[in-house]
C-alpha cells in the first residue's frame, strides 16, 4: 500500500509540474446535472491534522462539523481552503481522508480553493497531495462549476487574481453569462472584505490585502452591469462574518476546526457576534432566490448544542 500512494504521488508531481509549466492551460469548467431546489454546503479552515494535535486545531469541532454536513446531505461542498494542517505533510491529507470519508460514501463532490496551508512545505509535493485528493480539478488551481443556476468561480488567492490568466480567465467568465445563470459564487481563501485587523489572532495577516481588495472592487463594477447576484465566500479569518457591499454578499466562513478567535466588529457589521464562531454554512438554492443559513456548533462537556444565529435571503435582480 504504501508503494502504491508514493507511485500514485510521483505520478501527481510528474503532471503537476507540466500543468505548472503551462499557465495557458485551457480553463476547466465542471458540471452537476442538478436542477433546483438544491442544497450546497460551504465553510473552510479545518486543519486536518493528528487528533492529538489539540495547539493548531480542535479535532473534536473538526469531526463533529465533518458529521453534521454528511447528515445535510448537500449537492456539493465549497471549500475555502486551508484543509490539512501542512499540505506537504501525507499523514494530515490521511487524516482528512479517514474523517472525510461519509462525504465520499455519499458520493458528495468537493469543490476547493487553494488556501496557504495547502501550500505548506515542498509546493510540489503539497500540490502533488491536494491534486491527488481531487482528480477532476485536472491540476487546476483555479476553475469554474456550474450546478442548475449556480455558477461557482473557485479562485487561488496565491495567483494573481485580477490579472494574467487567472484574471483573464475570470474577465472571460463574466463576458460569457448565460441567461440561466442567476447566482454567481466566488469562492476564494483569502477575504476580501472583513473586520479582522493584522493584530486579530495575535500573530498577523488577517486584515484584507491589497490584491483581495482591488479584486472586490473588480466584482462590484461587474454586479453594477449584470442581473445575476454575486455571493462571495472566503476563509482564512477562524470565525463567521457578513458584509454586504456594492450589491455583493461577502461571506467569511472560516469556522472549520482551526481555533476560532474572536473578531472587534465593525460597528455597521450586519452579524456583530463577539463570540467565537465554528459553523458552516448551508446554501438552500431556488430559482431566482438563495437562502443561507450559518449552522453555528458548540461543544461543551462532550455534547454539541447547534444553532442558527444568522440567515439571509439573496434574490436575483428582474
Amino acid at each position: 500500500m504504501k508503494l502504491y500512494r508514493t507511485f500514485l504521488l510521483l505520478v501527481a508531481i510528474a503532471c503537476l509540474s507540466n500543468a505548472i509549466a503551462d499557465a495557458q492551460a485551457p480553463a476547466l469548467e465542471l458540471r452537476l446535472p442538478l436542477k433546483t431546489p438544491l442544497r450546497f454546503v460551504a465553510y473552510g479552515d479545518t486543519r486536518f491534522t493528528d487528533p492529538a494535535n489539540t495547539k493548531d486545531t480542535n479535532p473534536e469541532v473538526r469531526q463533529e462539523l465533518v458529521r453534521a454536513i454528511a447528515k445535510a446531505h448537500p449537492a456539493f461542498i465549497s471549500f475555502g481552503g486551508d484543509i490539512p494542517l501542512d499540505g506537504s505533510s501525507a499523514s494530515d491529507w490521511q487524516v482528512y481522508d479517514r474523517e472525510t470519508a461519509a462525504w465520499r460514501e455519499a458520493r458528495v463532490p468537493v469543490f476547493p480553493a487553494l488556501g496557504n496551508h495547502e501550500l505548506r512545505g515542498d509546493e510540489n509535493v503539497a500540490l502533488a497531495n491536494y491534486f491527488a485528493r481531487f482528480p477532476s480539478l485536472q491540476q487546476h488551481r483555479f476553475y469554474s462549476v456550474r450546478a442548475a443556476n449556480i455558477l461557482l468561480l473557485s479562485l487561488d488567492s496565491a495567483l494573481d487574481e485580477t490579472s494574467g490568466p487567472q484574471g483573464e480567465w475570470l474577465a472571460d467568465q463574466f463576458n460569457h453569462l448565460t441567461k440561466d445563470v442567476e447566482f454567481i459564487v466566488v469562492s476564494i481563501h483569502h477575504p476580501l472584505v472583513t473586520s479582522a485587523g493584522d493584530k486579530t489572532n495575535g500573530r498577523g495577516g488577517s486584515s484584507a490585502r491589497p490584491a483581495e481588495i482591488k479584486l472586490a472592487e473588480y466584482l462590484e463594477q461587474q454586479q453594477k452591469k449584470i442581473r445575476q447576484r454575486i455571493i462571495v465566500l472566503a476563509s482564512h479569518v477562524h470565525n463567521y462574518e457578513r458584509h454586504e457591499r456594492g450589491g455583493i454578499v461577502y461571506f467569511v466562513t472560516g469556522g472549520g476546526g482551526a481555533h476560532a478567535y474572536p473578531i472587534s466588529r465593525a460597528t455597521d457589521d450586519p452579524f456583530a457576534s463577539k463570540d467565537i464562531n465554528y459553523h458552516y454554512l448551508l446554501f438552500e438554492v431556488h430559482s431566482g432566490e438563495v437562502k443561507v443559513t450559518m449552522n453555528r456548533l458548540e461543544i461543551k462537556d462532550g455534547v454539541s448544542n447547534w444553532t442558527q444565529p444568522d440567515s439571509l435571503t439573496i434574490s436575483v435582480s428582474h
